[in-house]
């Protein structure tokens, strides 16, 4: 376990208490805030129960809108503080939109007797893709060529 600096005691704070709030809303109990140099740009809570969204996590939310504030998809020297472990969806948008750090307040296993754990997940992505429970295969139709040299060409 890391020990948070002094400086980011209330952002993980304000993730739980959004956490806990949203349990008291009939929701999971995920929330996430998102600061830069020492500002918040964006809360979120968990909206699955709300939205039938599975992709509706808190971290996501979270970064959507901080993305929106800022009016980039780059979020570089942006931090979050997730209430929970996040799972690998919301890790691998962490990593594609440039956050500088990521904290969680409850691991997987703290999560795991309540059936809030996302290890089975990351375990199944450990594996080669042709070993994963998921089948992901290339499918290119016949004839098809130069999406990516269109985007490529696009003007800019």
């Amino acid at each position: 376990m890391t020990n948070l600096p002094e400086s980011s005691t209330d952002p993980m704070h304000e993730a739980i208490a959004i956490a806990r709030d949203n349990i008291a809303a009939g929701g999971r109990p995920f929330g996430a805030v998102v600061v830069r140099d020492g500002v918040v740009l964006a809360r979120a809570a968990n909206r699955i129960h709300e939205t039938s969204d599975p992709t509706a996590h808190a971290e996501l939310l979270a970064l959507r809108e901080a993305a929106q504030k800022l009016g980039t998809p780059r979020l570089e020297g942006c931090v979050v503080y997730a209430s929970g472990h996040p799972c690998p969806m919301c890790l691998a948008a962490m990593h594609l939109c440039g956050i500088s750090a990521a904290y969680y307040a409850y691991s997987n296993e703290d999560g795991e007797p309540f059936g809030l754990s996302t290890k089975a997940v990351y375990e199944q992505m450990a594996n080669p893709p042709s070993q994963q429970s998921l089948p992901l295969k290339q499918a290119l139709p016949e004839g098809e060529s130069g999406l990516y040299a269109q985007w490529a060409q696009r003007p800019r």
